[in-house]
């Protein structure tokens, strides 16, 4: 059989390399699909390291060049009446279509494997993901199959090339038509969910993207066979005769029923929504491993419900059954503990109701336009998440990117659905969570000792002394001995200590009752909750609250469970006096919005020289005119084994009012610079310039017929250092799975490990090898005088620091010098400050324990909002890597990594190394140039092959052979 089969199809392939047409259709195929990559897709300037513009377009692509193959396969023999002669054949119609369908199928393969320079060019400029590029060219082979398979049974049904290319063209665009827009717009999303299984592109798109789902290679295998069947009837009809009526009706017979089974097992398979594979290097349309682990961790069934209206934004529609495939996968992988669903509360006033009242979901304007008229719908686009009385809610825009994409407009896709989800999951049931809880699950008590000492404490702390014993007592009683209290005074001989036991046990040592007495004290809780330890020291207000949360927000670190709360500082807001007043930029709102989806975000202030018991870490963002109190209160709160990021250059960004243009100014940042120097920190006041960066929108002066015109440009600004793999240290958790990011005016930051550090130092960042330096402050560049950059280049050219990590004991700056808040100090603090004179902190705390930590960037404007929104709109999501980076951070900085890998899955982006013109033209011409050569080659290669063939030799029939 297979031989009879291989026969049919060597015939064809001969009839194509016969002549030109292969070469004709493959060098058309190829000029096409190169031109759309490289210039209508524009794949250089959107730097990105995929190969998604060549599989975008093959659906379109393959309809035609599959109608132009298969358009003479029987018409051209019912014409010529070699089609009488064919079935003449002691072969089954069957093995002639398949015969054919090989044929046709080789040459497809032929010209998807001459497109493979493209993915190889892309691999070797970028880091390439290559599971979506082998999903896209499986779902192009299927679904040239299915395209050959309906070309070869419209050739069949006539003798015309050209009506058979014409309604292969009609055919093939039906199907493809059938799950896209221009028709499901016209449906609602249940409609429009059938129709998008039904049509080849929507089929196309789900393996395109790296995932193999049964289903969909059901549907093109089903689709293939369907028309092959179709082409098998149509054939072996020519034969029948009148008097062949059983023959006839056992084969339509057979036929139907081969038919109904080939449909109906997709209807089967269409619920089963779990059989899949996915390609992707980081498995990003799996469930995680973090997924799963939180999802065991529910002691009731949590809700996730999506209210999505029937009838929505066109863009939002195709979304719809990627939301209820992964519903699903939730709901399997919680083994019943998830209830998942998807309802549109236009059909039922009850569920309305309570998404507007209950949990503020309202319905979203869009403006739709059709080719009848222009019109505005309220849809719902949400998803709520509820468990026990703690909710969020996802909106459409928590949800969904949208980019703008030459020649296709505007594109709208899932940002990241599973992190959206277990982000929202992680924190309702975190939320959920009660001190009594936490307790509960430890496997051996918390324990809690209160050392003191009663001769040397001061007579302020007294009260403490009280209050604790009173908040750690209910707290034990109350815990069904899952928390054990204990005080312990260190002036009493028969404690049964050693003098030194806690600076040997615990490093911690004695305060110091002032700067000028020589007298110390011990006043702090040590709370062991397992094998970890932690020193808790009195809070500034000595109140029953305050003291109660120092203990739980301790216990909570100490615990899984529990959501992580973050410090925001930021500039405050200033009010120009007059419109001729430049403000600083200062807005830091995207950067609060993107941690809120893991953590507690709350800001705050630093005036009364402490940071919040409760905040697990810090963030400080452009700390210019930082007073003595705020200076005390960082430093103290890292001495507490806080974790402190910091992002601030010597020069705050100003805009000027008169031009539009943004300014360098130098900042005061002397009592900063001065504690960073204490930890062996320094940034000098000079700006990193860096031939490899990112362009911004400058305004430039251009010479028209002796007239200065302004005008916008976009130009490469080496004030935006553009820092890739090669800059980062791919050694920590915080630069995980982050491609590129963006650094804005930079200073260098360098590290002199003091001689008596005990702490871990790390470089996070550093700029290009090129990179120079440059104290001069103005921001505009003149190409005039320096062609190559705008700005005149210096010496040494080399790389330089731009962000560090240290961690483990830092000593406190205040150690040497009176703190802000001494009673004996020359400059006390601010008179006017009503909250550093309520309370003040009493003596300072020398040294931090082992798991401290300090991150430093050199840039104050890096997660700025106005400057990201800007590098969105010349670099798309780019953007998002710089808050993807500060949220590492922030994870890497609480020990809290586990929605790391599955945030970086979504958010960022594989781009391009950087390439100047020259190197880009090289790669395009390059490509051209190959697929000429393998034409070429392809051409000659069977022709050589065609000439070493021999003619059969005929064996000549001998005198006795005759007689015989």
């Amino acid at each position: 059989m297979l031989r009879q089969i291989l026969a049919i199809t060597r015939k064809e392939l001969n009839s194509y390399f016969g002549t030109p047409l292969a070469t004709i259709f493959l060098g058309t195929f190829l000029a096409v699909v190169l031109f759309t990559f490289f210039t209508i897709e524009t794949f250089f300037a959107r730097g990105i390291a995929d190969v998604r513009p060549l599989f975008q377009w093959m659906p379109i692509l393959l309809i035609f060049l599959l109608a132009a193959l298969t358009m003479r396969q029987w018409s051209e023999e019912q014409r010529a009446g070699t089609q009488e002669l064919l079935l003449t054949l002691p072969l089954p119609p069957l093995y002639l279509v398949l015969g054919k369908f090989l044929a046709t199928m080789f040459m497809i393969a032929v010209a998807l494997i001459l497109t493979f320079p493209l993915p190889l060019t892309v691999s070797l400029i970028g880091n390439m993901d290559w599971g979506p590029v082998l999903g896209g060219y499986l779902a192009a082979f299927l679904m040239a199959a299915a395209y050959a398979a309906i070309g070869l049974f419209i050739s069949s049904r006539t003798d015309n090339q050209i009506v058979a290319l014409i309604a292969t063209v009609i055919v093939g665009g039906f199907f493809y038509l059938l799950g896209t827009p221009t028709l499901t717009d016209f449906f609602d999303n249940n409609i429009s969910e059938i129709l998008w299984a039904l049509g080849t592109g929507s089929r196309f798109e789900s393996i395109e993207r790296g995932v193999i789902d049964l289903r969909d290679l059901t549907y093109y295998l089903s689709l293939t066979a369907i028309f092959l069947t179709l082409n098998t009837l149509s054939l072996d009809a020519v034969r029948w005769s009148r008097q062949q009526y059983q023959y006839r009706h056992k084969f339509l017979t057979t036929t139907a029923l081969l038919l109904a089974n080939l449909i109906l097992i997709n209807f089967w398979l269409f619920p089963l929504d779990g059989l899949r594979l996915d390609l992707t290097a980081q498995r990003e349309y799996t469930l995680s491993p973090t997924t799963d682990t939180i999802l065991d961790g529910l002691q009731e069934p949590l809700l996730i419900r999506a209210y999505i209206s029937e009838k929505t934004h066109p863009l939002l529609a195709p979304l719809v059954p990627q939301i209820r495939d992964m519903l699903r996968e939730y709901e399997i992988a919680a083994d019943g503990q998830i209830v998942a669903e998807v309802v549109d509360p236009v059909q039922d006033p009850e569920i309305e109701a309570e998404a507007n009242q209950t949990y503020g979901i309202e319905p979203v304007p869009f403006q739709v336009a059709d080719r009848y008229e222009s019109s505005v719908i309220s849809s719902y686009f949400d998803i709520l998440i509820r468990y026990g009385d703690q909710h969020v809610v996802l909106s459409f825009q928590d949800l969904i990117q949208v980019s703008q994409t030459p020649g296709r407009g505007t594109e709208v896709s899932l940002r990241n659905l599973e992190y959206d989800l277990t982000g929202s999951i992680k924190k309702v049931v975190y939320g959920f969570q009660s001190i009594d809880a936490v307790l509960a699950s430890l496997d051996e008590p918390a324990r809690l000792t209160f050392y003191v000492t009663s001769r040397t404490i001061p007579t302020e702390l007294n009260d403490a002394r009280t209050i604790v014993n009173q908040v750690a007592g209910n707290i034990a009683a109350d815990s069904n001995g899952q928390f054990v209290y204990t005080e312990i005074d260190l002036d009493n001989p028969n404690n049964g200590l050693d003098p030194n036991f806690l600076l040997q046990e615990y490093n911690l040592q004695p305060t110091p009752l002032s700067f000028f007495s020589p007298d110390t004290y011990y006043a702090n809780m040590i709370l062991e909750v397992g094998d970890q330890t932690e020193i808790l020291y009195l809070p500034v207000e000595l109140s029953e609250a305050e003291i109660r949360t120092t203990i739980e927000s301790a216990l909570k670190r100490g615990s899984t469970g529990f959501l992580k709360v973050v410090g925001l500082w930021t500039p405050p807001a200033q009010q120009p006096q007059s419109q001729f007043d430049s403000q600083p930029l200062i807005n830091y709102s995207l950067i609060g919005e993107q941690l809120r989806q893991e953590y507690t975000v709350r800001a705050v202030t630093l005036n009364a020289g402490e940071v919040p018991a409760d905040v697990d870490v810090l963030i400080v963002l452009s700390p210019y005119d930082l007073t003595e109190p705020e200076l005390f209160a960082i430093d103290q709160y890292l001495m507490r084994g806080g974790s402190v990021i910091l992002g601030y250059s010597p020069f705050q960004i100003t805009p000027d009012p008169f031009s539009g243009t943004l300014n360098l100014t130098p900042a005061n940042t002397a009592n900063l610079s001065a504690w960073l120097e204490h930890h062996g920190v320094s940034i000098p006041n000079s700006i990193v310039m860096d031939p490899q960066n990112q362009p911004f929108p400058v305004q430039v002066a251009r010479n028209a017929g002796g007239f200065q015109v302004q005008e916008i440009q976009a130009l490469d600004y080496p004030f935006f250092i553009d820092v890739r793999p090669d800059g980062m240290n791919n050694d920590t958790p915080i630069m995980a799975n982050i491609p590129a990011l963006t650094v804005n005016w930079a200073s260098p930051v360098e590290y002199n490990s003091p001689e008596d550090a005990n702490r871990e130092h790390l470089v996070l960042l550093r700029s290009s090898i090129n990179s120079w330096l440059r104290t001069d402050t103005d921001t505009q560049p003149n190409f005039d005088l320096y062609p190559d950059y705008g700005f005149a280049t210096a010496e040494p050219r080399q790389r330089y620091p731009l962000a560090i990590s240290l961690y483990g004991q830092f000593t406190s700056y205040y150690n040497d010098k009176p703190s802000p808040f001494d009673a004996n100090n020359e400059t006390p603090p601010n008179p006017d400050d009503s909250a550093a004179a309520a309370v003040q902190p009493i003596g300072t705390i020398p040294q931090s324990p082992d798991s401290s930590r300090l991150i430093i960037i050199g840039s104050s404007a890096f997660l700025e909002d106005n400057i990201l929104q800007l590098s969105s709109f010349l670099s798309q999501e780019r953007f998002l890597n710089n808050l993807q980076f500060a949220q590492n951070a922030v994870d890497w900085s609480v020990e809290d990594l586990d929605l790391l890998a599955i945030r970086s899955r979504g958010t960022t982006t594989r781009v391009l190394s950087p390439a100047v013109e020259g190197q880009q033209s090289f790669w395009e011409i390059g490509n051209y140039i190959i697929a000429l050569i393998a034409l070429i080659a392809i051409y000659f290669g069977w022709r050589t092959r065609v000439r070493q063939e021999k003619p059969m030799q005929l064996t000549p029939i001998t005198n006795t052979e005759a007689t015989d």
